[in-house]
């Protein structure tokens, strides 16, 4: 029963890297715009997310100290610091967007102005940031998240035409009607969002929030191989929803309404409910992820006190740096900008930050110095390896493709 409970850190850091308000229009807009044709990059970013995740959990399982914090130790602060830069600039346009997809999500539900609700929305996860245990706050964010699998259950009341889905998506190849390189542009955002830094460092330092050691090897297995392809089949849902729905109808997905309507036609006003609820679940336990990953990441690099097992007055640059965050993430939200828009651009960036997250990872899961007989075998090293040439590739491609196609437009 504990390691099953103890899966939710996985479950929860899949939430937030699959299922932010971002990713929940991104593969509506795969879905309604190329079908399935692009559900085989779900499935690159799941494998390529695992095999990280479960060597950063393991860093930080046999180590005792965060990734991040042994990044900066053993390839100095110069090259670690770039990485910080990349990623707390990432941390804070995702957080923005989070905050801003808790407040559209409860608009659908009460029809206030989402800029009411921005404030209203940083303050609560602010407060859970603040008062919450972190065990708590991972199983009760991340197990409500699971209520999208709502998705899941519209796409079978649906009764889509199965062969014609499996034909979308296998070979893989974009439709007539759509160019080449915004096929690729999709490709990139959704590998970019499927392994965006800040669920590495994320997951490590919750392991040492947990306090893991090297008995734990295998719950960090259980939650990257249970945890992150929930995430990966919750994506693949929202797509064929949009797929079978909003392709044939021609609807361009720019709003959340949009991306709720086939579960609207499919199971009514309760799987609806339900489904919204599993939203903002879903982007408040993202909203969590990125606000804790920032201060993370910036208090281990400086050498701070930081973690939520600590109380926040020994702590209390961490959580300063938390509430900065989030004081900028509404005061860009007040000026009125799209936070949905925002996401997509973050994911865009994640995907030219990747080398700089994930070649220290592979460097560290390497030294016997942190890992001792722990160290990466053959297989994890071979998936590593292949996975940098992957990321530098999407790193390299991404703005030229952002540029080339006006973003996706």
């Amino acid at each position: 029963m504990k390691q099953l409970l103890g899966v939710a850190l996985g479950i929860l850091t899949a939430i937030g890297g699959f299922v932010d308000i971002g990713d929940l229009v991104t593969n509506a807009v795969v879905g309604s715009r190329f079908g399935l044709s692009l559900v085989w990059v779900v499935v690159v970013g799941v494998v390529g997310i695992c095999v990280f995740a479960s060597m950063s959990g393991r860093v930080a399982a046999v180590s005792g100290r965060a990734t991040f914090e042994i990044i900066r130790e053993r390839l100095g602060p110069r090259a670690a610091g770039a990485n910080l830069v990349a990623s707390f600039f990432i941390n804070l346009l995702t957080l923005t967007a989070e905050v801003g997809g808790i407040a559209l999500a409860l608009h659908l539900v009460s029809s206030v102005e989402p800029r009411l609700w921005i404030p209203v929305a940083a303050l609560a996860v602010w407060l859970v940031l603040w008062r919450v245990k972190f065990d708590v706050m991972e199983n009760v964010a991340g197990l409500m998240g699971l209520l999208l699998v709502g998705f899941a259950v519209a796409l079978f009341l649906l009764g889509p035409d199965w062969g014609e889905l499996l034909r979308q998506a296998v070979p893989p190849s974009p439709p007539a009607t759509e160019h080449v390189a915004s096929y690729w542009y999709y490709a990139v955002a959704l590998f970019g969002a499927a392994m965006t830094p800040y669920e590495v460092f994320f997951f490590s330092s919750g392991a040492v929030e947990e306090r893991w050691t090297a008995k734990d090897l295998v719950q960090n297995r259980m939650n990257v191989l249970i945890g992150f392809p929930l995430g990966g089949l919750l994506s693949v849902a929202i797509a064929a929803c949009g797929a079978v729905v909003l392709l044939p109808a021609g609807i361009e997905v720019s709003s959340l309404s949009q991306i709720v309507l086939p579960v609207a036609l499919a199971g009514g006003k309760i799987l609806l409910a339900l489904v919204i609820l599993g939203i903002v679940a879903a982007t408040f336990g993202a909203a969590l992820e990125t606000a804790l990953s920032g201060g993370y990441t910036l208090a281990q690099y400086l050498g701070w006190s930081w973690g939520k097992f600590r109380r926040p007055a020994r702590a209390a640059r961490f959580h300063l740096t938390m509430i900065v965050a989030l004081l900028l993430a509404v005061g860009i939200l007040m000026t009125s900008v799209d936070p949905i828009r925002v996401t997509e651009m973050s994911v865009v960036f994640s995907a030219v930050a990747l080398p700089l997250t994930y070649i220290p990872i592979l460097v560290v899961a390497n030294d016997p110095e942190y890992m001792g007989e722990h160290v990466n075998g053959r297989v994890m090293n071979a998936l590593g390896m292949v996975y940098l040439v992957v990321v530098v590739v999407a790193a390299v491609a991404a703005i030229p493709l952002m540029i080339a196609t006006g973003a996706g437009s």
